[in-house]
């Protein structure tokens, strides 16, 4: 029920996300939509520092319930699961009323399920998907793995130490990189970033035969890291993109309908892609746990995180940056420009 109500609250996230995008102008959508997202993503790696600390003591006293006992070899520790749920609950409670007295919807971005449901058509919404599912979905699935991979694959090591740092390096990196985006253009940042996934993950791989923990926690760190930039530039390229395609798709319409129409499209582009990138939350830990039972290591996923990256690297290049691709020219012309002109309205 939780996970269902979770998977509501992602959606109403992604919905929030379009509706941010309608109040910026276009030279700073890219660092408006990275720091609303990256201060969400931020809650991974909250829960999985907060989480091993409430269980650990009866904070909440008598109303928080009894302790179980978990046995161990060293002995009997008392815990309080129920803790992990329970210290959410007055933020929850907050949220709940600060969305209800001090959110508001826009009138004129509204759109019904017919109006939106023209994205399916565009292919730009499709191959956004999967560049997102390589960045987002990194990004979160990552979080759920990166534990599990540690604990299975260094046993001496715990893991609980270390496993809401690279949710944190993620999530900063991408409230704080949205700027170089704007900046130099989504598609040359996520053309990088997309490299820099392929060496992180390739790292992974050398320093898991290797045995080197220390090495295996710097890969991860950066693929956080560049997941993170990845997240902001993908996300500030829908609607450089729509506005741009929006010429060819509605030739004959004035400056101002194409606009509005790139506008709404983007929005709801921006929706669905969130919520597709999300799949990376189950697809990652399965693949470690498959690679892990079949192979007895987790190598033979993380080369096919690689081969993902690299078809990211090659779809970015062909689609949007080389020359003669749909945003070669804006970001081109962006690039020249002094900052101060490149950041204005």
């Amino acid at each position: 029920m939780l996970a269902l109500l979770c998977g509501l609250g992602g959606g109403n996230c992604a919905s929030s996300m379009s509706n941010i995008s309608f109040f910026f102008p276009k030279a700073e959508k890219g660092h408006a939509l990275a720091l609303n997202a990256g201060l969400g993503n931020l809650g991974v790696s909250v829960v999985q520092f907060v989480v091993p600390l409430v269980i650990t003591a009866g904070v909440f006293g008598w109303l928080g319930g009894d302790p179980q006992v978990a046995k161990e070899a060293s002995g009997a520790t008392k815990i309080w699961l129920q803790n992990a749920g329970f210290i959410w609950v007055p933020f929850i409670v907050a949220a709940a009323f600060a969305a209800w007295f001090g959110m508001n919807d826009i009138a004129s971005a509204k759109a019904s399920f017919a109006e939106q449901s023209v994205i399916f058509q565009r292919r730009h919404n499709w191959i956004m998907c999967w560049l997102y599912t390589g960045t987002f979905g990194s990004f979160i699935g990552y979080s759920a793995g990166f534990p599990l991979l540690t604990k299975t694959q260094f046993p001496e090591v715990n893991a609980l130490q270390y496993a809401f740092l690279g949710p944190l390096v993620g999530a900063v990196s991408r409230s704080l990189t949205g700027w170089v985006s704007d900046r130099w253009g989504g598609g040359r940042v996520t053309f990088w970033v997309f490299v820099a996934m392929a060496l992180g993950a390739f790292g992974v791989v050398h320093f898991l035969g290797e045995k080197n923990f220390t090495g295996f926690f710097a890969m991860f760190l950066l693929l956080f890291f560049a997941s993170g930039v990845g997240n902001a530039s993908t996300f500030q390229m829908i609607p450089a993109i729509m506005r741009k395609d929006m010429d060819r798709l509605m030739p004959a319409g004035s400056s101002e309908q194409r606009r509005v129409q790139a506008e709404k499209e983007s929005a709801a582009i921006i929706g669905f892609t969130s919520a597709i990138g999300a799949y990376g939350a189950f697809f990652i830990p399965k693949s470690f746990g498959s690679s892990i039972a079949m192979t007895g290591s987790a190598a033979l996923a993380l080369y096919g995180f690689i081969a993902f990256y690299v078809s990211c690297i090659v779809i970015t290049w062909f689609c949007y940056t080389r020359k003669g691709g749909l945003l070669f020219d804006i970001e081109r012309g962006r690039s020249k420009q002094p900052a101060a002109v490149a950041a204005a309205p």
